[in-house]
């Protein structure tokens, strides 16, 4: 499977995102940009003038997860606005299928997040309606959180409904991806990596981002 890096912009300087954005832009595959609501989670991130302002800017793709209530009305105007990938919470949408059919119609790919305590079974027969499974690693709300290991054997249920259903879906972990860590999360079976104090934090955010491909790869080989 291709790892991908995602690097997430919640770690990145507020008052400088095109340059940021530009500083992983020849090393990583997707912009990740995380949307928090202070309701759905204890934080307020940002919105959807951002991510439009984003979009005419960056380079990359960008990777947009709402962390906010009702995504089934809210989730459509990101995809409408430009973003390439977009993924509602499974905690949080009441209308999952017909949103996740909506985000696709509007161009984007639809993902799934699931809360480290959430089980994935329960959400197997919506394998069909999506195209990334998005396993939080950590507690939404805060970067710069801890990996929970926790989180492992239910990537590795995630990563074997992934394979019996024979389609095309990726497997994202968010939330605690570091050089520490990003090795078992890609042999438990994901593929796609959010990494935001580990990639900003760095003297050279794009460098990182080489980094942990390798380390991925490596673990996956």
């Amino acid at each position: 499977m291709a790892i991908q890096i995602s690097p997430s912009i919640l770690s990145a300087d507020f008052a400088h995102l095109a340059a940021e954005a530009e500083a992983v832009s020849q090393s990583a595959d997707w912009l990740h940009v995380d949307v928090m609501d202070n309701h759905f989670v204890p934080n307020l991130t940002l919105g959807l003038p951002v991510v439009e302002a984003l979009r005419a800017s960056a380079s990359l793709p960008l990777d947009c997860h709402l962390m906010i209530e009702d995504p089934d009305r809210w989730a459509p105007s990101f995809a409408e606005a430009g973003a390439g990938s977009v993924t509602i919470h499974a905690e949080a949408a009441r209308s999952p299928v017909r949103t996740l059919r909506t985000i696709r119609s509007s161009g984007a790919r639809a993902g799934l997040a699931l809360n480290p305590v959430t089980p994935v079974d329960g959400y197997a027969e919506l394998l069909g309606e999506l195209d990334m499974v998005l396993m939080m690693t950590v507690e939404p709300g805060f970067g710069g959180q801890p990996f929970l290991d926790m989180v492992l054997p239910k990537i590795r249920r995630a990563r074997a409904l992934i394979n019996d259903s024979d389609a095309d879906i990726w497997l994202q972990v968010d939330g605690g991806v570091s050089a520490e860590t990003i090795e078992r999360a890609a042999e438990a079976g994901a593929d796609v990596f959010v990494a935001g104090s580990a990639v900003y934090g760095a003297d050279d955010p794009g460098h990182a981002v080489d980094a942990l491909r390798t380390q991925a790869e490596k673990a996956t080989h």
